[in-house]
């Protein structure tokens, strides 16, 4: 079971592409087997909530909260490290912000 926060490692599949790569990503939810989640990319130029190595990111990563979607738990490889509850508090924001647009 994954936790609201919690950064994993999984399998995702691009949207752009058919292809299925292995790449972090935030837990927002989990239910029935099912994990909806937010994509993290190293890119730093990227638009997003920063995530430092300092927190337990294995590198300076950005947390895309325009990349969300829906995994099956099978598709998890590990837990890597749960977000901290104030950094969790700017990921509820920002999803706030932007469904109030």
């Amino acid at each position: 079971m994954y936790n609201a926060g919690d950064v994993i490692l999984a399998q995702v599949q691009f949207t752009d592409t058919f292809e299925v790569k292995t790449r972090p990503a935030v837990v927002l939810f989990e239910e029935y087997g099912n994990i909806v989640v937010a994509g993290v990319t190293s890119n730093t130029e990227m638009e997003g909530i920063p995530l430092t190595k300092k927190e337990g990111a294995v590198k300076d990563s950005i947390i895309k909260v325009n990349y969300i979607f829906t995994i099956s738990e099978k598709m998890v490889k590990k837990r890597l490290f749960s977000l901290s509850q104030e950094k969790k508090r700017i990921l509820i924001s920002e999803f706030v912000k932007r469904l109030n647009k």
